[in-house]
């Protein structure tokens, strides 16, 4: 065996995974997320730094094209997994693994190893070195779409800036797809120098009655099912566990990110009240307590609570009454409250204990208010905080029906 092949060999032992979540995901991706830290194997920051790609969830036409330019930036030797239910994950996993493994790859740019249709509507492996691992489920094919995603910068512009000097402005996309990231959710910013000057904010890949994974004690409830106020206070933490360590990777703190995922994943399980409750309240005092983060991120994205009232706002974002800060801070302060009813058998009252992101009965979906909002909290802002405001809403898009409008600032 050639140098070559022991490298590929190695690298296939700990391959770096992109998980690419697609709305009506939530599951897949908690998973696969579970699965990648149950492994060590390491999470990939950024297309170029994956050996697989990891689609969890199906992906509809509107989003299809991202995952695609998501693929092409993928180097070879790759492998694309293309997982429809959590029960999926491993065997999706194992497979990649071995392909990784096994494959003779040709050393080729990413952009020159195509996926190809199969005759069974599904993909075949094409050139480079790629191939493609499903799961056991349907799949949707993620042919070339005529649409215009996330995958560069376009060109600069000139445009006034504060000052009324001629500065260039930048047309610079997130989404759909990156790491601790809202599925489905696309932000386009218009930026001069490191400021943004002009947002919109917009859901694609919106699945037709799929529901929110988060809300779903809540939606049982409704339907007349016997929830109890223990499960939906189990949910709601682990939303805001979930919401809680995507904020604090994007900030830098790995380990308390880590720390946060792993208590989602044992509220999720089943995990005895008083130890988990013991926990999930450390976790909170020591992020709420932090210097260093409350600095980095105060006076970012303040949302006053008359301007939250007037947009329909509920939940923490209202709650909270100000910036990053207030925001994050909240959730801890919710989260410790949470853990005395881990064990509640009473019946789950929606008007006492709401669902994570806030009330679902009027006449809007909480996660489409804090759409609406965001262009504004991201307008004025410095890009290097720009992800942190997002993160710091974490709008959940699988609360939204299919069709939604553009949110732009104002």
């Amino acid at each position: 065996m050639g140098v070559t092949g022991l490298l590929v060999r190695a690298g296939a032992m700990r391959p770096h995974v992109l998980v690419a979540a697609m709305p009506g995901g939530a599951a897949v991706r908690l998973a696969a997320e579970a699965q990648l830290r149950r492994r060590g194997w390491p999470a990939a920051l950024s297309p170029a730094d994956a050996d697989v790609l990891l689609v969890a969830g199906a992906a509809a036409a509107d989003i299809a094209a991202a995952v695609e330019t998501t693929w092409a930036a993928v180097p070879a030797p790759r492998v694309r997994a293309l997982v429809a239910s959590p029960g999926e994950v491993a065997a999706a996993l194992d497979a990649a693994q071995a392909e990784l493994a096994a494959g003779a790859p040709r050393w080729l740019p990413a952009g020159d190893a195509a996926v190809l249709p199969g005759a069974n509507g599904g993909a075949a492996s094409g050139a480079g070195g790629s191939h493609e691992a499903h799961g056991t489920g349907s799949h949707h094919d993620m042919g070339d779409m005529d649409m215009e995603m996330p995958g560069g910068l376009s060109m600069a512009e000139r445009g006034e800036d504060r000052d009324g000097l001629k500065l260039d402005r930048l047309h610079v996309p997130l989404g759909p797809v990156l790491p601790d990231w809202s599925a489905g959710l696309v932000v386009r910013l218009v930026l001069q120098g490191d400021v943004v000057q002009h947002a919109e904010a917009a859901a694609v890949g919106l699945m037709e009655g799929a529901g929110s994974f988060w809300t779903e004690p809540w939606r049982r409830a409704a339907a007349g099912e016997p929830v109890t106020t223990g499960v939906a206070a189990r949910r709601r933490a682990a939303a805001h566990l979930d919401s809680l360590a995507r904020f604090l990777a994007l900030a830098g703190w790995d380990d308390a990110s880590t720390t946060a995922c792993e208590l989602r994943d044992d509220a999720l399980a089943g995990r005895p009240a008083p130890s988990l409750g013991l926990a999930v309240r450390r976790l909170a005092a020591r992020v709420a307590r932090s210097r260093v983060l409350a600095w980095s991120t105060r006076g970012a994205g303040t949302l006053p609570p008359d301007e939250a009232a007037a947009a329909g706002v509920t939940g923490p974002a209202r709650r909270a009454g100000g910036d990053v800060t207030a925001r994050y801070r909240c959730w801890c302060r919710e989260l410790s409250g949470l853990t005395a009813a881990f064990d509640d058998g009473s019946r789950l009252d929606p008007a006492v204990l709401e669902p994570p992101r806030g009330r679902l009965d009027g006449g809007q979906a909480p996660s489409a208010s804090l759409l609406a909002v965001l262009p504004r909290l991201l307008a004025g802002s410095e890009f290097a905080v720009a992800r942190l405001i997002v993160a710091s809403l974490d709008p959940d898009l699988d609360e939204l029906p299919a069709r939604v409008e553009t949110g732009h600032d104002h």
